[in-house]
């Protein structure tokens, strides 16, 4: 099973620590256009402009300014990195040592930086976003697709794909061909703080729970067992994914 997150606007920092080692990542395949998007956003970031390159507000000048220092920046592992609603319900330090491994194993996220990263995976802090037009290098989601097509499937394997990432991240790679019978996109009624707090809770129990179905008609049965509230609907036509409507119960 590969469950597939949207990363956090926000990001930890750390005072001290080693720096960023790209060779020690995830999908070393992805080392060269990894190399090119950081080489980018530290050019991008320097600039006069560089807020409104980056889509952020000017009141964020400073996590701009910490993308130039990306190589010499203190790192954090993933499971520290990322904050915010969705990873506070992940909870992921909460985690027992089984399901911590199977949160290594099935967690994934999909960087506009990194291009996609586990868990474990060292990482200085950033600010960029997968919908940004990056000078040098083009829209994100478009230039990662062709990389993430690469490495992401063999990542999947037989498993299901459990989707809980944004609009935004999902256009950096659709699952296609064996895994579109596969591809499962998680969708929860209500306001985008809801969405985000329930999409982590789906992320924990799918962590917590040994079961590792291969059909979508057996999630379901999983997330019951963790108190959700759930509807599965099949893909209106070929290519699409299958639609998890969850609700806490």
């Amino acid at each position: 099973m590969l469950v597939l997150l949207p990363p956090s606007e926000s990001k930890a920092t750390r005072a001290r620590g080693s720096a960023l080692r790209p060779e020690t990542l995830s999908f070393p395949s992805l080392a060269g256009h990894r190399a090119r998007v950081l080489e980018a956003l530290t050019t991008a970031s320097d600039r006069p402009d560089a807020p409104e390159v980056l889509g952020v507000s000017p009141a964020l000048a400073e996590e701009v300014a910490r993308n130039t220092r990306l190589l010499s920046a203190p790192t954090l592992p993933g499971r520290e990195l990322y904050t915010g609603v969705l990873y506070d319900a992940l909870d992921l330090g909460s985690l027992d040592p089984a399901a911590s491994r199977r949160a290594t194993r099935r967690l994934l996220v999909v960087s506009a930086l990194y291009g996609a990263v586990r868990m474990t995976d060292r990482l200085a802090p950033y600010r960029l976003s997968m919908a940004v037009n990056l000078p040098g290098v083009g829209p994100l989601a478009s230039s990662w697709r062709p990389h993430l097509e690469q490495v992401l499937p063999p990542a999947a394997g037989r498993g299901l794909v459990v989707d809980c990432r944004s609009s935004t991240y999902a256009a950096a790679w659709v699952p296609g061909g064996a895994l579109a019978d596969r591809w499962v996109t998680v969708r929860v009624p209500g306001a985008t703080h809801m969405a985000k707090h329930t999409r982590g809770l789906v992320a924990r129990a799918l962590c917590l729970d040994p079961a590792d179905p291969r059909r979508p008609g057996a999630l379901p049965d999983v997330l019951a067992r963790h108190g959700f509230e759930v509807a599965l609907d099949a893909p209106r036509r070929p290519g699409r994914p299958w639609v998890l409507d969850v609700l806490p119960a």
